[in-house]
């Protein structure tokens, strides 16, 4: 799961990377009886009739905010048929004739989300073919870029933003990168004193979880704590800060804060997953049907020669089934798709754990060449080795 989540409207990009598991079963399932509900659709679902698909068909003003209420309704309820839906809608708009920018950047997020990053910049690249100032192409394709750890050309797409934005979007996309570049405190400083008067609800939200990520960098958990606090009163159903709030306060050890903050999110597996390590900090027993699930959820991804979650299983290998050997394999197979701080941070705990000190050679490298600077990593630098 990545947890650079972006927001929607101008942030978009990384839809599915926090959404949970969907078993795919080898054999179609035949139900007992027609009065069995195999599952229940969200409210809004219900607006998509054949009318409004036959339409979309050959209309890209209906195709296209479909695709788009497709793709938050996956991210606000963690069905990832949604995504399918979206694509689906997108399909006619993506080569010949009918190829459009927006369809480009559309099909962008769903491949991102999938962890098809390579995919993804390709389809940026085309729709930036077409368009070359389509500031949500240039925004989406810095997000990637971060989530790579390509931040010199992750910048020069934040550069790229221009006056199609508001000035305190690109400030935003750039201060992002310096915090994690070596300038972690002036960047900090910089979206601290960033005038929010005239910013979007959106734009706010976003703002307080990069403050919240760089306290937390700095090692101002306190701070850290505010910031992710208020960017959910702001945005209360956004996952991305969620899951970040309750990393810091497990990393706390405040198991019981984590449970009343994930309350009632036990049906996205990622969530859950935190919810677990919570009950075992505890010293609860009855979590054995949690940790089942969870198991067959990475099984099924196994099977499916998938590595989307490859950071969770880790740390559920590490830290519910405490399996180090193991963990630290998921952690490998992790690192080369993403290279965001927590996947350096799992890499670290993975091969401390494993007393494996050669195997955190490569984040000992990144850290290096991109003077990143991370608080949470400084506990697992003196086992690793260079």
């Amino acid at each position: 799961m990545s947890r650079r989540i972006q927001w929607a409207g101008w942030l978009s990009l990384i839809v599915l990377s926090c959404l949970p598991w969907e078993a795919a079963l080898s054999t179609p399932y035949v139900p007992a009886t027609d009065a069995q509900v195999l599952a229940q659709l969200p409210a809004g679902s219900v607006h998509t009739s054949s009318a409004a698909r036959e339409r979309a068909r050959t209309r890209a003003d209906v195709a296209l905010p479909l695709a788009q209420f497709y793709i938050s309704r996956a991210r606000a309820t963690g069905d990832l048929r949604y995504l399918g839906y979206a694509e689906g809608m997108l399909a006619p708009w993506l080569s010949g004739a009918s190829v459009r920018s927006d369809a480009l950047v559309l099909d962008a997020t769903v491949l991102q989300s999938r962890h098809a990053f390579s995919a993804a910049l390709s389809e940026l690249d085309r729709a930036l073919a077409l368009q070359p100032d389509n500031a949500q192409a240039w925004l989406t394709r810095a997000t990637i870029l971060r989530v790579l750890g390509r931040y010199p050309e992750a910048m020069q797409s934040c550069e790229r933003l221009g006056a199609a934005v508001d000035p305190a979007i690109t400030q935003l996309c750039e201060q992002s990168l310096r915090a994690l570049s070596g300038d972690l405190s002036e960047a900090y400083a910089a979206l601290r004193s960033l005038p929010q008067q005239t910013l979007s609800r959106e734009v706010r939200a976003w703002r307080y979880s990069e403050l919240g990520e760089m306290a937390e960098r700095e090692g101002d958990d306190a701070a850290a704590e505010h910031w992710l606090g208020e960017g959910l009163a702001l945005a209360p159903d956004d996952f991305y800060m969620r899951t970040a709030y309750a990393d810091l306060l497990l990393r706390q050890q405040r198991a019981a804060d984590t449970l009343q903050l994930l309350s009632g999110c036990d049906s996205m597996e990622p969530l859950l997953l935190r919810m677990l390590i919570a009950r075992q900090m505890l010293g609860e027993r009855d979590v054995a049907a949690q940790q089942a699930k969870l198991d067959d959820a990475f099984a099924i991804e196994e099977q499916r020669n998938e590595a989307v979650h490859r950071r969770e299983q880790a740390r559920f290998l590490l830290d519910i089934e405490h399996r180090p050997a193991a963990a630290l394999a998921a952690a490998q197979e992790n690192w080369r798709v993403q290279r965001e701080p927590d996947d350096l941070l799992i890499l670290l705990r993975a091969a401390q754990a494993a007393a494996r000190p050669d195997a955190a050679k490569p984040v000992m490298q990144f850290l290096a060449q991109q003077h990143l600077q991370d608080a949470r990593l400084e506990p697992y630098l003196g086992s690793a080795r260079l």
